[in-house]
């Protein structure tokens, strides 16, 4: 089995404390990234992660020593992948800081060992690694409301039925970035000083910012939701859900039923389940 050396991003992005929140969220979005690590300015030394849920956790605070996860688990160069993995699937974050010799020299995502799976078989399916409860959203309810479920609920995606409970669409936390970034009292709000980077649509979310005060009451779930989502049957083996995933840069699905029915999601950090073989990690 690989070694977390052969599949971590060297030399990764990372932010400096002491910073702001604004500094971290131009970053993302520059770097079309979902989280980073944090190290001290004045020795380069890891001090913790902050992710875009982290910032829109506490939104009103404005140090980054304040917003990001302290005490971050990490990984050696020299741990195998399926060590990592198994963290990933049981504490069910999303980036490993990876250390040597006391300093940060790379980062392992859950989409770095996706791409291993992807080459193997395995007998696990998408259903054997549904873990968490599906939270749906109905297409014609007001998307202040539905921010507020999935905040409350802590999902990033929800998918979304119709009146007679068919499928018709999903919403992230990527989708609801797409129309505040055309205004510029948004972009102010999430620290985007730079108005050419509100091109960079789908990379950070105003899910957890106060969507639920500037989303006009008029606005509905199936204005944002991404319409007919790919999705996968609950008999799909793990190592093609991570194809899909991997080729749509989804870090979660739609399941359905023998019967087309919806019966829940599965996230990349499930999936990573094909490598530790077992699904209660």
């Amino acid at each position: 089995m690989k070694t977390v050396a052969e599949i971590m991003t060297t030399a990764p992005i990372v932010v400096e404390v002491p910073g702001s929140r604004s500094d971290a969220i131009n970053i993302m979005v520059r770097k079309k990234l979902t989280g980073l690590p944090v190290v001290r300015a004045s020795d380069g030394k890891l001090m913790g992660i902050v992710s875009r849920r982290d910032i829109f956790r506490k939104f009103d605070e404005d140090q980054l020593s304040l917003i990001m996860k302290k005490d971050c688990i990490t990984v050696t160069p020299e741990d195998s992948v399926i060590d990592a993995a198994k963290i990933f699937a049981s504490r069910r974050i999303h980036r490993l800081p990876v250390i040597a010799n006391g300093g940060l020299v790379g980062i392992v995502t859950p989409t770095d060992i996706l791409k291993e799976i992807a080459g193997m078989k395995t007998t696990m399916t998408a259903e054997d690694v549904i873990r968490t409860t599906c939270v749906t959203a109905y297409e014609g309810e007001p998307l202040a409301y539905t921010v507020a479920a999935m905040r409350i609920s802590d999902v990033s995606a929800v998918p979304v039925l119709d009146k007679k409970g068919k499928l018709v669409g999903i919403l992230t936390d990527r989708d609801l970035f797409s129309d505040q970034t055309a205004d510029a009292e948004a972009m102010q709000r999430l620290g985007i000083e730079d108005s050419e980077l509100a091109g960079y649509r789908n990379v950070l979310p105003l899910f957890y910012a106060a969507t639920d005060k500037y989303i006009p009451d008029s606005t509905t779930v199936r204005d944002y939701m991404v319409k007919d989502p790919q999705t996968v049957f609950k008999k799909t083996p793990l190592n093609d859900v991570a194809l899909v995933m991997i080729q749509n840069d989804f870090g979660q699905l739609p399941v359905h039923g023998t019967k087309d029915e919806i019966v829940g999601m599965v996230y990349d950090v499930d999936v990573l389940c094909a490598l530790t073989g077992n699904n209660n990690v």
